[in-house]
């Protein structure tokens, strides 16, 4: 939706004071004279490339820019013009299936886009089909869905009313993105839109109620779970399966559109992503993956500046499916590099560092930006949600660093990545110990004997641990029998439930039915090699029984794994 003087309408101005001359370049930050009138965080065009830029700086007709793209060839005495406008993103149907920079510009077809005077493809040149939803001379109220375009297997891209009487509306058939499609209240409506990206969108209220988004990694859903519209902090260090887990939880998530950020990554990560997702089937749809998906690309060796403005950029366009009443998921990899982009900007204009050089309102801007996310009622009364999923990337795994302390605080969730576990190669290397999730225990409680699960799962793995460093000093034979056995318990649970595999078909993704089905089957087969121990049963006898037929069970269908459990169970009767 967009309507005539919308907020973020890229108008150029023409008040006195709209131009002002560049005196001097540093790098993405530059300093303009003679800018009268300029605001906080207005657009401006930089030199005869029209490179853009924000002001972040102002000292009465002085103002200083960070640049968004590279400023190599601008020199003191260019032209810097206004824009009267803040920084925007033109959202519409072309979201879905696309690949963007940090400014979500198409990527598609665009050639040497570093260069700011190559031609870049336009998204509003594209036809799509428009269906009515709304019947002229009806009064209806704003965020009310007008009409819907539909694109392959994509989500129906609404198109929602700013509230008024419709005078006009179009009929079903082909328009283009900048075409009208209805007159509301006096004004025109098209099927895109712009907003401002750090101007979070309005809604109605924010929902209190909790439902589990389900990622299709077991000690995710099991033991660290997070709801709908929840915020979730990702830290590990370099090897830890950091992205490859938040590949996974892009490909399998149950949300209905999912925004990928690479904000600061290499670009062959990001190349990988998006060939992954081109080329997977959607299990939900039928259709692609990629028809639901939003990358936003901004990789290491792009612009600096506009990789801050990335997650930005990400969280709006989640918010505007949010609206129409979808479950939206901002997957960012990572806010480490978006804050190390804050940290130049602030060393180059001078401002007060903080701890490591990082600026003071770092700790704002990390709130603000997880604020974001949140399960809602829309304007128009739907029900729509945005989970963020920040990962964090501490310098040589140090996780006391100033980014990952700071979210933590901000955050419901985090899946602590081990260099242990990953070292030993299970994965995902997510530390069962060293993770919270805030609303574990709400989300379990949806039903009862899924928070009994996770209860034993948890105390199992926690003695466990405890057992694992006692014995690594006094050794395993010299615990007793039910001590040994927990021991047992522990590596059954690790290998056969928490440790999963992204490259097998079948067990790269598991549903909450069969992820209970796996717990419950291991449980059981722990709880009778206990109740053996206390009988009497030499705990060698048990330790030597063959475990792997449910151990196995993880690559097997799920009707399968009680007729595994049994087998075990019968072997287990072996050791009296």
């Amino acid at each position: 939706m967009n309507t005539s003087g919308a907020p973020g309408a890229p108008d150029t101005v023409s008040a006195s004071g709209a131009a002002g001359t560049v005196s001097r370049v540093n790098g993405p930050l530059v300093e303009v004279d003679g800018l009268a009138g300029a605001a906080m965080f207005e657009l401006v065009e930089l030199g005869p490339h029209r490179l853009s830029g924000e002001v972040v700086s102002l000292r009465g007709a002085h103002a200083t820019v960070q640049a968004y793209e590279y400023t190599g060839g601008l020199a003191p005495g260019h032209r810097a013009e206004r824009r009267g406008a803040p920084l925007s993103a033109l959202l519409g149907p072309h979201l879905l299936g696309g690949v963007f920079d940090g400014l979500l510009r198409p990527l598609d077809g665009a050639g040497l886009w570093l260069d700011p005077a190559a031609p870049r493809p336009s998204p509003t040149d594209r036809a799509w089909e428009f269906a009515p939803l709304a019947e002229q001379g009806a009064v209806i109220g704003r965020g009310t869905a007008l009409g819907a375009v539909r694109s392959g297997a994509s989500p129906p891209y609404l198109v929602l009313s700013p509230g008024g009487e419709v005078s006009a509306i179009r009929r079903a058939g082909p328009c283009r993105a900048a075409d009208p499609v209805a007159v509301v209240g006096g004004a025109e409506v098209t099927v895109e839109r712009r907003r401002p990206v750090r101007r979070p969108l309005p809604y109605a209220a924010r929902l209190d109620e909790m439902t589990p988004l389900t990622t299709g990694q077991r000690v995710i859903d099991l033991l660290l779970p997070v709801s709908l519209g929840g915020t979730v902090a990702v830290p590990g260090g370099f090897g830890t399966g950091k992205t490859v887990l938040l590949q996974q939880i892009a490909k399998w998530c149950d949300a209905d559109v999912v925004v990928y950020v690479g904000c600061g990554e290499r670009g062959n990560e990001m190349a990988d992503v998006v060939a992954e997702l081109a080329g997977m089937p959607d299990p939900r749809t039928g259709g692609r993956l990629a028809d639901r998906t939003v990358v936003i690309a901004n990789t290491s060796n792009m612009p600096m500046m506009a990789r801050e403005s990335s997650v930005y950029t990400g969280v709006t366009v989640a918010e505007h499916f949010r609206d129409m009443g979808y479950d939206a998921v901002v997957i960012a990899d990572s806010t480490s590099r978006w804050a190390e982009a804050r940290r130049e900007l602030g060393s180059r204009s001078g401002a007060l560092p903080a701890e490591e050089g990082y600026p003071a309102d770092l700790a704002s801007a990390l709130a603000a930006f997880y604020e974001r996310a949140g399960r809602v009622t829309t304007l128009g009364g739907r029900t729509g949600s945005v989970t963020i999923v920040g990962a964090v990337s501490p310098p040589g795994g140090d996780l006391t660093e100033p980014v990952t302390t700071l979210t933590q605080r901000f955050v419901r969730s985090q899946w602590t990545l081990d260099r242990d576990l990953a070292y030993a190669r299970h994965y995902p290397a997510v530390s069962w110990s060293g993770s919270f999730a805030r609303d574990a225990d709400a989300l379990a409680g949806v039903t009862p004997e899924g928070a009994a699960r996770r209860a034993r799962v948890t105390a199992l793995l926690a003695e466990a641990d405890r057992l694992t460093a006692l014995a690594e000093l006094v050794g395993a034979g010299t615990l007793p029998p039910h001590e040994r056995v927990a021991l047992l318990g522990g590596r059954l649970v690790r290998e056969g439930l928490l440790q999963q595999s992204a490259l097998s078909p079948t067990d790269a993704h598991c549903g909450p039915a069969r992820t209970a089905a796996l717990a419950d089957a291991l449980l059981a087969v722990v709880e009778r090699a206990q109740a053996l121990a206390r009988q009497g049963v030499p705990v060698a006898s048990i330790e030597d029984r063959d475990f792997s037929p449910l151990l196995r069970a993880k690559d097997a269908p799920e009707e399968e794994i009680p007729a595994r459990r049994d087998a075990v169970l019968r072997e287990l009767e072996a050791a009296r």
